[in-house]
């Protein structure tokens, strides 16, 4: 622990607005926490992080979430993690969101499937080390062993005279005592929270719209702005005519600002006024000279035929074994398949948006949805010279991420803004901002060889053909973003070759959710289909057959085959496909029924097995699969932006749509767990298999075999 910065008991109590006594805990790392910290007053020394457990006197408990609540539950799930260790029930404590600051620990974001599953030991060792503490006060108390006490919903217990104290009680004298090192961790067969359905506290709050998101943020004398930018990317800023602008009602102030993508930087034009309606009208009225610098040419048509035409080159390996090139030269029965992917915009719910207030004493504050606190800290600290401690970061609730929140331009822009006009200002991107500007999932061709001998897979090539979502630097190597879990299946393939060509294209590409796992599961999955058919084999019995050794990966698919009714046959007309991916954020595999009725397909179930390891909220998990399988379908049948004169042709909801109620099929979802085993993601894993199972269901069901999405044919 360091000692710079101390601070006294009644200092850091008063400075964190507590009343009274409170027991205050964190850990020094949110990666790997082998060290619990007291942060209070226990050693009356660092204030370099924020309390994780608060015990005041009064007998309020506050646990901390320092992951971003986006929907997805790590609200609820984090702080049970606590909770379960220190023994309180679901309703004694309130949630408190952190702001992202060092105090927090370094790993204040959620996106990879990782909140949860890279918390699970720490949060636990927090809850334990705080239990542990108050134990022995009660023993102090008591005069007794700490082995005759044990904890129960925030009190402490004497068992032989079944006596007892509250946490608040008790809060000043564990406050002197020294933190565990190795506190001792309950045994999972004695949870009563982890793993158990638990209602979460931010339900209630979004249902009767207290809730707070960052597009709700409302400052005292706060202006709004909307920013012109153009629809080429690429394009030179060269001239703006703002005369018109500058008479509308309510409109202050013009301002040029900058839009940094990291590797991407566009010009922009704000409109700043006294009401959103006004930056808006003001924001039409701009006449904007841009220069597209020869941009405007592009269009999809022809950088998807770049897409096949570079599918015929050779690619840098990434994997291999066997000899995949000598055995499928001498094979007479090959199959070679292209399957295609779209461009993607993220389009959560909530758009894009950040209010910001850069204050007359340098200091700055700002409400913001974001997925990444604590790259929102260092960014800022890094543009604009000031100190974490200058700036208060509200994280407020994410209205859907999907990975576009992770990008921070929208929160440097408002900064700016507010910077330049001295007034709190709340910057809002419209819903065509958010489709048509990036970053974007990028497209995914993969081109795809293979052979089958005896039943099974002889020779098996994905080569992916796609840009990159940081501009790749050397050709020579492989951007393994680009390629995620195309070497990690567990099918047990002898000849196996897995490539990539990098394609070079102006457009801002980012991490849509599962990456492209998305995009890469459909195409191998599909193949292994195609596979099947060509040996003649059931799809599941084929998959089966390769995966002789006792995997995850068996396990899910044995499941699948259970639940679904595999084996039952089917009407004339109805179909099924099953498809699974394991990845960096887990393993998921998804059974998908379809009926054919008029040339047209509708998608009556899907059923999702899902290998976690270890649960927190069963329920959350059922949810998280849920969205996944509504995103997942949005993707494969609805979604995808192309381009014509440089632009993006899609704009908004009626010609960018999601899927709505009434085309949402029944999900059955199962989940494994293995006892002792490693915590695996959940918000990812459930969305890859969907677009494959979707398509081999339409080809049982049709004999179409569908490798280009959006899926080419009408759905019910």
């Amino acid at each position: 622990m360091s000692n710079n910065s101390t601070v006294n008991r009644r200092d850091f109590i008063r400075y964190s607005g507590l009343s009274g006594v409170a027991l205050v805990l964190g850990f020094s790392s949110a990666h790997g926490a082998s060290k619990i910290e007291n942060l209070s007053a226990l050693v009356g020394q660092s204030f370099n992080l924020s309390p994780y457990v608060i015990i005041e006197k009064s007998g309020k408990i506050t646990l901390i979430n320092n992951k971003p609540e986006m929907g997805q539950g790590t609200q609820q799930s984090i702080t049970a993690l606590i909770a379960e260790e220190l023994e309180l029930g679901p309703d004694q404590y309130v949630i408190k969101q952190s702001g992202g600051q060092k105090k927090h620990g370094n790993a204040q974001f959620a996106g990879g499937s990782f909140s949860v599953r890279n918390s699970y030991d720490e949060m636990r060792k927090v809850g334990a080390s705080a239990k542990e503490m108050l134990l022995s006060a009660a023993a102090k108390a008591w005069n007794c062993s700490i082995t005759d006490c044990y904890a129960d919903r925030a009190k402490v217990y004497h068992r032989p005279s079944g006596k007892s104290l509250p946490y608040s009680d008790l809060v000043e004298t564990a406050s002197t005592l020294e933190v565990p090192k190795s506190p001792s961790l309950k045994n999972p067969k004695d949870f009563k929270i982890i793993g158990k359905e638990v209602k979460r506290q931010d339900i209630p709050t979004k249902v009767n719209g207290t809730a707070v998101f960052g597009i709700d943020a409302v400052l005292p004398n706060m202006v709004y702005a909307s920013v012109e930018r153009s629809p080429v990317f690429g394009a030179a800023l060269v001239k703006v005519d703002k005369s018109a602008t500058e008479k509308i009602t309510g409109v202050l102030q013009v301002v040029e600002i900058e839009r940094d993508l990291g590797a991407y930087k566009y010009p922009g034009i704000a409109v700043v006024a006294t009401n959103y309606w006004s930056a808006l009208k003001g924001r039409k009225a701009l006449n904007v000279t841009w220069d597209y610098r020869g941009n405007n040419k592009f269009n999809s048509k022809d950088y998807n035929q770049s897409l096949r035409d570079l599918a015929k080159t050779e690619g840098v390996v990434q994997h291999s074994n066997g000899d995949f090139d000598k055995v499928f030269a001498e094979s007479k029965d090959q199959v070679e398949s292209l399957y295609e992917t779209p461009i993607i915009s993220h389009s959560p719910m909530e758009a894009m948006n950040c209010t910001a207030h850069w204050k007359e004493n340098n200091t700055l504050e700002i409400w913001a949805s974001t997925q990444v606190p604590s790259w929102v800290i260092g960014d800022l600290t890094n543009r604009f010279g000031l100190k974490e401690d200058d700036i208060n970061l509200n994280v407020c609730f994410n209205g859907g991420g999907f990975g576009r929140r992770l990008a921070t331009d929208f929160i440097v822009e408002a900064v700016n803004l507010s910077k330049a006009i001295k007034k709190p200002v709340k910057l809002v991107w419209t819903r065509e901002d958010d489709t048509q500007l990036g970053p974007f999932r990028p497209p995914t061709f993969s081109a795809m060889k293979g052979t089958v001998m005896d039943g099974k897979i002889d020779t098996f090539q994905h080569k992916v053909i796609s840009p990159t979502i940081v501009p790749l630097q050397d050709k020579s190597k492989v951007d393994t973003t680009m390629v995620e879990g195309i070497s990690e299946q567990k099918y047990e393939i002898p000849n196996m070759k897995n490539m990539y060509v990098y394609s070079d294209v102006h457009i801002p590409f980012g991490y849509w959710r599962s990456v492209t796992s998305s995009t890469l599961a459909f195409a191998h999955e599909c193949f292994i289909d195609e596979l099947a058919a060509k040996a003649g084999k059931d799809p599941m019995e084929f998959r089966l057959g390769m995966l002789n050794k006792p995997t995850d990966t068996k396990r899910v698919m044995e499941k699948l085959k259970e639940v679904s009714n595999w084996s039952k046959p089917l009407p004339k007309g109805k179909g099924r496909g099953v498809a699974q991916y394991e990845f960096f954020a887990g393993l998921a595999g998804q059974v998908v029924e379809v009926s054919s009725i008029n040339n047209a397909i509708k998608i009556d179930k899907v059923y999702v097995v899902v290998d976690l390891g270890v649960v927190v909220n069963p329920d959350t998990v059922k949810a998280q699969m849920e969205g996944a399988v509504a995103m997942g379908i949005t993707a494969a049948i609805k979604n995808g932006i192309t381009f014509a004169g440089g632009k993006a042709e899609q704009s908004n909801f009626h010609d960018n749509p999601v899927i709505r109620i009434n085309e949402m099929p029944a999900v059955e979802i199962h989940i494994l767990t293995q006892e002792g085993g490693r915590m695996k993601g959940v918000g990812e894993p459930g969305l890859p298999p969907l677009a494959p199972a979707l398509a081999n269901a339409i080809f049982a069901a049709t004999g179409k075999r569908l490798r280009k999405l959006p899926l080419e044919i009408d759905f019910v």
